[in-house]
């Protein structure tokens, strides 16, 4: 029987030659990511009675989501994870001069095509851009892995998302993934795997297929995936660690929904408060006073996301009352927009550089707003509070669509 995607590569580390929907499969993923949440995991795995990782090369721990630590609290779960760490001997450890944990896992290498990696936090679905198995999953879950190297699964459907058509100028990925979710619903792809395809997918690169696969986990998916291709093996190419072997669906998967659409007219979009879903197109809402712009976060953070940005700012600038703040996803991407001027073409508009890492998606420190303010920005989630404050709005919008409007003060797409 033909098998699909999420099957074969289920199927491949349970040890199975075929697995059917709905199987519930025991697996011992590549790798198994935690952040700044390490510190509750590792005393659950103390309740386990381990007193040993199973496995220390298999945990990836990076410390991103209040970082440097905001007060005392913070400071202090970060010392635990790192005298766990060390005691533990886990050799994938990122402190804070790093960046966010999800463009981080990708930039070291540890995603690769036909891979099952795992990770407490929901936006592991992000490493399916280059073909592998990514799924959120629970802390204790993660302390079951770090004790025993293994956890079940169960097998979900497949949902194919095929896009076609070529995506106008002034349209990205951010767009694509929003378009999308306002079409299904924030529980459209609820458990399932999701395969995004067509020449839509096929023309991005990969920091744009990580938009899509990012954003799975606000369709409600187990995982998303990308199929990959002569864009993913150069993407991989001196990064990726070890060996791999990519997983393809067989010709007459049963998938349960595919779904198609044409984008060639496709308009820049807007996930407007309180909701991923509420997606309407940018014009409809132009010209509302926004007070804060956000560009960064690990949806849109990458080298592309601050060139978009850039490209829009260059020789322009910040409008009075509006604030501009900018979060390269890791250092390695500050590092590249800085050595291509992009850095200082934003600092030039008046934007505010902050360091890698979560910054005010996480609604922590950086960035944090205020009652009455709204907010646009390029991150994953826009529900009540998520900045910070409960009586804040906030708009998700494309790299771009942020620029122009932190250029106009008001929502806009257009110069």
């Amino acid at each position: 029987m033909p098998q699909t995607f999420v099957q074969k590569i289920l199927a491949k580390y349970a040890g199975k030659k075929e697995v059917e929907e709905g199987e519930i499969v025991n697996v011992a993923p590549d790798f198994i990511l935690s952040h700044d949440n390490s510190a509750a995991i590792a005393k659950t795995f103390a309740k386990i009675g381990k007193p040993r990782v199973k496995n220390p090369g298999q945990p990836v721990i990076v410390l991103d989501h209040c970082t440097p630590a905001a007060d005392s609290k913070y400071a202090t779960n970060h010392k635990e994870i790192r005298e766990f760490v060390a005691a533990q001997g886990i050799a994938n450890f990122f402190d804070i001069n790093t960046g966010v944990c999800h463009q981080v896992f990708m930039e070291k290498g540890f995603s690769a095509p036909g891979r099952l990696l795992l990770g407490s936090d929901s936006h592991t679905t992000t490493y399916g851009a280059v073909g592998a198995f990514a799924a959120g999953i629970g802390r204790s879950e993660a302390a079951a892995i770090w004790a025993t190297g293994k956890m079940w699964l169960m097998v979900p459907p497949t949902m194919k998302l095929v896009l076609k058509g070529k995506l106008p100028s002034n349209v990205s990925a951010k767009d694509v993934v929003l378009f999308i979710l306002g079409k299904i619903g924030a529980d459209g792809a609820l458990y399932k795997s999701v395969e995004f395809t067509g020449p839509v997918v096929d023309a991005m690169d990969v920091d744009d297929r990580m938009v899509l696969t990012n954003m799975a986990a606000e369709m409600g998916a187990k995982n998303g995936y990308c199929l990959p291709d002569a864009r993913t093996e150069a993407w991989l190419k001196g990064r990726v660690r070890g060996e791999f072997k990519a997983v393809f669906p067989d010709p007459g998967s049963p998938y349960e929904q595919v779904l198609e659409w044409d984008l060639s007219n496709l308009k820049p979009q807007l996930a407007c408060p309180h909701f991923v879903d509420n997606v309407k197109e940018v014009s409809e809402l132009r010209g509302k006073k926004i007070h804060q712009v956000v560009v960064g976060t690990c949806t849109n953070g990458r080298i592309q996301d601050l060139r978009e940005a850039a490209a829009v700012l260059k020789g322009r600038s910040v409008a009075s009352g509006t604030r501009l703040l900018v979060f390269p996803a890791s250092m390695a991407v500050l590092k590249q927009a800085l050595k291509e001027g992009i850095i200082g073409d934003l600092l030039d508009a008046g934007a505010v550089l902050l360091n890698p890492n979560c910054g005010p998606c996480l609604g922590a420190h950086e960035g944090a707003l205020a009652p009455g303010e709204i907010c646009v920005s390029t991150s994953n989630r826009n529900f009540k509070g998520r900045m910070g404050c409960n009586e804040s709005e906030i708009y998700l919008a494309s790299p771009r669509t942020a620029a122009v409007t932190a250029v106009k003060g008001v929502l806009d797409d257009t110069l």
